[in-house]
């Protein structure tokens, strides 16, 4: 069994602690000031990704460990532009607090009141790393820092996944898969959470009934998962997995869909001429399905059970779900 976690999970102490005597293999990834010190020591050459993506590396303070390099182009010019953009509502809210401050009439005055609207900019854009900031009585400045702004932009995009395994039990390309497959997990939370199952906030005080909560909310996730790998060709979920896959060029590059999926998203059609669903309404959709028990007039005690009649898309996901309806009590 190999864990993966990210990096805020399966830290240095984590490992020391508890996985490393558990005898467990593992895979990770390095936070951003390590990979700086990687930059730094020489041991990763950020030339060698001009041409490609992904590549190995060791260093002396990941003794026995596998350091994997990735460069995605794409998120490094994502990362590039929300920084830029940042930067500049940054500087405009700045520079609408320094004219208050110069102002002749009503200036801004006082060393805590500037301070307190300068905080609340830098807070808000999460850029106080980025700016120098002077401020006065009667006074302020502020401007960019060019050098740690162009260090940070020097490593956007990359990300190494770092694991104790050998290559000759997973590659390069599988161990970042693997890795990169946490985005399921964090999909499987977001549905846990909030989407469909709700499994916050938590109305119990005792142990065991939290514990009773959360296990019920697990079991009807692993009813979930299920439900929507059937249900895949009525949803716009992937359904031809191989064919996503052989479509992209890397296992670093952004995953693609198949010509399958790109139809039901551009057409909302399925290959059968039905609508395409999300999962939630579709569900919406099958719970107008009804069975009724009713009593004749003549006889109170004889009851009988009707069904309505399944539209065409609650008859295919029954056929897809592999259930007869009728027949469900």
């Amino acid at each position: 069994m190999v864990l993966v976690g990210d990096r805020g999970m399966i830290t240095q102490m984590r490992i020391d602690e508890d996985i490393a005597p558990a005898g467990l293999d593992w895979i990770t990834a390095l936070r951003a000031p390590a990979i700086r010190a990687l930059v730094e020591a020489g041991e990763l050459q950020l030339s060698l990704f001009d041409r490609r993506d992904m590549a190995a590396i060791t260093s002396p303070d990941y003794p026995g460990e596998r350091l994997i390099v990735c460069r995605n182009g794409e998120l490094a010019a994502e990362r590039r532009r929300k920084r830029l953009d940042l930067l500049a509502a940054t500087e405009r809210d700045l520079a609408i607090i320094a004219a208050a401050v110069a102002r002749a009439r009503q200036p801004l005055r006082g060393k805590d009141q500037i301070g307190l609207k300068v905080g609340a900019v830098v807070n808000r854009y999460k850029m106080a790393k980025h700016f120098e900031l002077d401020i006065g009585e009667a006074t302020f400045a502020f401007r960019r820092k060019t050098d740690a702004i162009a260090a940070e932009a020097a490593l956007d995009g990359f990300y190494v996944v770092r694991t104790n395994l050998p290559k000759r039990v997973l590659g390069d390309a599988a161990t970042v898969g693997a890795y990169k497959a946490l985005a399921q997990v964090e999909q499987a939370f977001r549905s846990l959470k909030t989407v469909d199952i709700h499994l916050r906030p938590i109305f119990h005080w005792t142990a065991p009934r939290v514990r009773g909560h959360v296990l019920l909310c697990m079991l009807a996730y692993h009813v979930e998962h299920h439900m929507r790998a059937r249900l895949a060709p009525m949803l716009y979920d992937e359904t031809d997995h191989e064919a996503a896959a052989a479509k992209r060029a890397s296992i670093v590059a952004k995953a693609e869909r198949s010509d399958a999926a790109n139809r039901k998203q551009t057409t909302g059609r399925t290959a059968d001429g039905l609508p395409v669903h999300s999962f939630q309404t579709l569900l919406v959709d099958l719970a107008t399905y009804c069975r009724i028990q009713a009593t004749t007039a003549l006889n109170e005690k004889y009851l009988f059970t009707l069904h309505t009649r399944p539209t065409p898309i609650q008859q295919r996901a029954f056929e897809l779900l592999g259930i007869n309806p009728d027949r469900t009590q």
